[in-house]
């Protein structure tokens, strides 16, 4: 089995890939921000963690589970409330997902698990996967694409692309780079190029000149 890690800038189209991956056979896909909502229900360890750090703060639904906005809103009005909160959810994220490796490990049922993180990267899974995959899409499409699905304004894009890292960032710790600028056909190609292994050992080799020949 291989582990793979899935990781791309906001607007990158990473969902279509995602999607494409969990229909094949013998594929699992985990995404990181639906693990994190999972493990911050009530009764886990870091739904208590989270309601004792922010005491006091308008939080909570009706039902006591987290309102996402109204904690979006408290998180996000300070770097400090927003790292506090960090510091909660990533370690349980990463405790978890190191957890089914090792199990879909020992059942050898898969060939391969997938996980795709925002924070790939940051949060050092290279250490854990077996290889890391950039999902490349131009900041100009990513753009569009945002304000056409989302509705974002240009000051909101800029404030995230701001937030994200640099395009060689992330080229210099991925293995592979798929380039999803184009028609989800040529995208699908090149993910079935990386998926047979062999052809991207070097780090940082595009897999984007391998479709370039099909064109």
């Amino acid at each position: 089995m291989k582990f793979i890690g899935i990781t791309g800038g906001v607007g990158a189209g990473k969902s279509a890939i995602l999607d494409y991956l969990s229909k094949k056979d013998k594929v699992r896909v985990m995404l990181a921000d639906e693990i994190a909502h999972k493990l911050m229900e009530p009764g886990s360890k870091c739904y208590d963690d989270i309601c004792h750090e922010f005491q006091g703060e308008d939080i909570l639904d009706a039902d006591g589970s987290f309102h996402r906005l109204k904690l979006a809103k408290v998180i996000f009005s300070s770097d400090e409330k927003r790292n506090k909160l960090n510091e909660i959810v990533h370690p349980a994220v990463k405790e978890y997902v190191i957890d089914q490796y090792e199990k879909e490990k020992a059942s050898n049922s898969l060939d391969f698990l997938v996980l795709e993180a925002a924070l790939l990267i940051e949060e050092h899974y290279d250490a854990i996967c077996d290889e890391l995959w950039y999902i490349y899409t131009s900041e100009e499409n990513r753009r569009k694409r945002l304000k056409e699905s989302r509705g974002y304004s240009d000051e909101k894009i800029d404030n995230i692309f701001s937030s994200q890292l640099r395009e060689e960032e992330f080229t210099k710790k991925c293995k592979c780079v798929i380039d999803n600028n184009d028609s989800l056909e040529k995208t699908f190609l090149q993910i079935e190029k990386a998926l047979r292994g062999g052809e991207y050992e070097q780090r940082g080799r595009d897999c984007r000149s391998e479709i370039s020949t099909r064109d």
